[in-house]
């Protein structure tokens, strides 16, 4: 079993939100799982530039670092994202992974995995940068199994309770992974937007080719 952890920090090893991701990694190596951690801040990848080579032909046509990433991602039974709170979202380097994402999306490539997501902010504003993450988990076909996040204005007490908390959602995450968990609201969501969404692949199946072959090979149209 692979779990990938994903760092988003520019901070790089000063970040508060790299203490929750070890911590979950952690937790999750001694669950039996093998893990990675990858920090996209330091890796080079270009913002996507729209030129639907993606639906078209299945592959990026941009040349960076992305191909890589997106190839361990896939290889993964869990995926671990990370972000602290720059202006009530995920960092750049985060976001600008999540917009180079449309064929995964489009093709709900994290069909069978398992993910949470991981936060820390200055303030209160813990909630809605942990949907940002879990809703992209959602929207490429993966389940979630929760969150954690830290408001670094409680104190110290505060981080330390949600590095243990992270720990244990890590070990929580292999065990989600083995037996399968459900999760039947998220699956429900996942069946609803395939009923809507086929007929954007429908309605762009002369240029969209690839989109359209493999929704054709899963039965979803």
């Amino acid at each position: 079993m692979k779990i990938i952890g994903i760092s988003s920090s520019p901070r790089g090893k000063n970040s508060s939100t790299l203490k929750l991701l070890d911590a979950a990694l952690a937790g999750a190596a001694e669950a039996g799982a093998d893990v990675e951690e990858i920090d996209v801040a330091k890796l080079k990848i270009k913002y996507c530039n729209a030129c639907n080579s993606c639906h078209e032909k299945g592959v990026c046509a941009i040349k960076d670092d992305y191909q890589a990433l997106l190839e361990k991602l896939l290889a993964a039974d869990g995926i671990i994202l990370s972000s602290p709170n720059y202006i009530t979202n995920v960092t750049a380097q985060l976001k600008t992974l999540f917009d180079r994402s449309p064929l995964v999306i489009h093709e709900q490539l994290f069909e069978g995995k398992y993910g949470f997501s991981l936060t820390t902010a200055g303030s209160g504003e813990i909630d809605f940068v942990l949907d940002i993450m879990n809703n992209y988990m959602a929207h490429c076909g993966g389940k979630f199994t929760g969150g954690v996040g830290c408001s670094m204005a409680e104190g110290p007490s505060a981080m330390e309770a949600a590095i243990d908390k992270s720990h244990e959602m890590g070990k929580d995450l292999v065990g989600a992974i083995k037996e399968k968990r459900p999760y039947p609201e998220q699956e429900a969501a996942h069946e609803a937007w395939r009923g809507r969404f086929k007929y954007v692949i429908l309605a762009n199946k002369e240029q969209w080719t690839h989109n359209c072959d493999y929704w054709t090979e899963k039965g979803w149209i």
